[in-house]
């Protein structure tokens, strides 16, 4: 988080952690297994050309927070922190309540399985259906801070 003259700045990439990347590595000898039947020359090659493929598509793919000029962007989703109330930090176990029993269908969410924890953000604005965004962050606390330091700007 970077404070400039004007403007609060957080960002923050979601990315997977080290165990997606442990755990991707079974797809090598999985896709030699197949592979050995119709070619043992090409097996093991295609298998780590494939695992090298997902690990960047994983890392690509990975969505942003991001609070820049009073806009709260999550993914390719935004609002204006000034159509946003009351930010709650929420732990593993009030984050799982929060996507699971407790959830509003009508929520926005942007939750990455391998982060467990996150905000609960409430939505003011009228015209909107979604009465609250649930954010997973590995800093609730600073995007917390950043949301209620551009609604004060």
């Amino acid at each position: 988080m970077t404070t400039d003259v004007g403007t609060i700045t957080y960002r923050e990439r979601l990315l997977p952690g080290p165990s997606l990347f442990i755990a991707l590595l079974l797809v090598i000898p999985a896709i030699a297994l197949v592979l050995t039947p119709i070619s043992a020359e090409i097996a093991v090659p295609v298998a780590i050309i494939s695992y090298v493929l997902l690990a960047l598509v994983s890392l690509l793919l990975s969505p942003s927070l991001r609070v820049e000029d009073g806009v709260l962007t999550a993914g390719r989703a935004q609002i204006p922190v000034s159509q946003l109330g009351a930010v709650e930090l929420l732990g593993a176990e009030s984050l799982r309540a929060a996507i699971g029993p407790g959830l509003d269908a009508r929520s926005f969410l942007l939750v990455r399985g391998w982060i467990h924890r996150g905000v609960k953000i409430e939505n003011i604005d009228p015209a909107d259906p979604a009465p609250q965004w649930i954010l997973t962050t590995r800093h609730p606390e600073k995007l917390a801070i950043a949301i209620e330091a551009a609604q004060r700007a």
